[in-house]
């Protein structure tokens, strides 16, 4: 089965081994399959291969240096842990799988895997009798009671003569392994219509009203859905986003498109609908036929309101699970919570788009989710690891709304 990384950002840490020629296989393994990679390297990991082989293989500079000032005026160790989907260490020595079930951060490597929020998986290799070793074992077991996942080592022929379990997984296997702890299967066989984007609503042919929505939060949301297991249809305004691998994708312009293809994939089937469209509240109640001359210094035009999409859905006799979202410039919850009940959806997610570091255009995002009997505050990440916590949400609420 062909691995399925695509825009993944996987960070691979490389550490002292013999295996490690095998990480610049990894490193095309991994970009074949559509992720995006970044390389850290140990001081003993640059003895068996260079940062320069790493570097031609990633098409990224490689991370050596923990106090580096090049590195922090660019990517700092910090935002190399923000940065990744995935923190991947392949080869990890007994000596690094030691420092990381200690907590010990004392180079680059150990630092941003404690300061990272992302996934993390490690590749032992080492020798069989290493492996084999008690404390290894308990470090094994400290660090999947952490959360991390071991791709635990092949058996077979070793660099030093022995023969037995230490050998890391090639690189194809890593890869799939890889690909796979991002399928969920929260939302297996579920049907999810996603709005994204801003709409347009144009004045004449050429001039529009809209808004600053990138769509990145509801293109986020339809690649976590997909990882999830659910059918995806992603109805969005114009945006200058790839389509997500395996989402049915319907381009639309304006509000009232945007309903009408809502409504229309909601009768296909919908166990979820997240509405993350920034839809423009008004629209011009006539379209010029010509474009609006230049005259006087005042121009008056009157705008007639559009349809809530997301409530409208939500009146429907059988309506599926509503996720509404909240952009507001302030009291952000207390809108929220009143949406939330208002428009009678199942959850809400809401931001403050005033602040310039995160929501319209940036990819990073803090929220606050409310239902009905909870609530959670979502601290800024990256959409992608928004977008993923939000769909566990949902999928654990859905059981409540089934």
């Amino acid at each position: 089965m062909l691995a399925t990384l695509i825009h993944k950002r996987v960070v691979l840490g490389i550490s002292g081994g013999i295996a490690a020629y095998k990480s610049a296989d990894l490193v095309r393994r991994l970009r074949d399959a559509g992720a995006e990679v970044q390389v850290v390297m140990t001081a003993a990991a640059q003895q068996f291969i260079t940062p320069l082989t790493m570097q031609a293989l990633s098409g990224n500079p490689v991370h050596t240096e923990l106090l580096n000032a090049d590195a922090e005026a660019g990517m700092g160790h910090i935002e190399l842990a923000r940065w990744a989907d995935l923190v991947l260490i392949a080869p990890a020595s007994a000596d690094v799988m030691a420092r990381l079930a200690q907590g010990t951060a004392n180079d680059l490597l150990t630092t941003l895997w404690l300061a990272t929020r992302a996934k993390r998986a490690v590749a032992p290799a080492m020798n069989q009798q290493m492996w084999a070793a008690q404390v290894t074992q308990e470090n094994v077991a400290t660090l999947q009671a952490h959360g991390v996942t071991v791709f635990q080592p092949a058996s077979g022929l070793q660099a030093c003569g022995d023969v037995g379990a230490g050998r890391m997984l090639e690189a194809v296997e890593l890869a799939q392994h890889c690909a796979n702890l991002f399928q969920t299967g929260l939302l297996t066989g579920k049907r999810v219509v996603i709005t994204a984007g801003p709409t347009r609503e144009a004045l004449d042919p050429v001039r529009y009203i809209s808004n600053h929505s990138s769509g990145k939060m509801g293109f986020s949301l339809a690649e976590a859905c997909i990882e999830a297991g659910a059918q995806v249809t992603l109805i969005s305004g114009p945006v200058h986003i790839a389509t997500p691998d395996r989402v049915q994708q319907i381009k639309v312009i304006s509000a009232l498109e945007m309903l009408a293809a809502s409504q229309e994939a909601v009768a296909l089937g919908c166990d979820v609908f997240m509405a993350t469209a920034a839809v423009a509240d008004y629209r011009p109640a006539n379209i010029a036929e010509q474009k609006i001359k230049k005259v006087g210094d005042v121009i008056s035009i009157e705008l007639v309101k559009n349809p809530d999409i997301v409530a409208t859905i939500a009146q429907l006799p059988n309506k599926p699970f509503m996720l509404g979202f909240a952009a507001e410039t302030e009291r952000v919850e207390d809108y929220a919570r009143a949406k939330l009940h208002a428009k009678k959806l199942d959850m809400i997610a809401c931001n403050d788009v005033s602040r310039t570091d995160i929501g319209f255009q940036s990819d990073d995002n803090a929220m606050t989710v409310f239902w009905h009997n909870g609530m959670k505050h979502l601290e800024k990440a990256p959409k992608a690891y928004i977008a993923r916590t939000l769909v566990a949400l949902c999928a654990k609420q859905l059981i409540n709304h089934l």
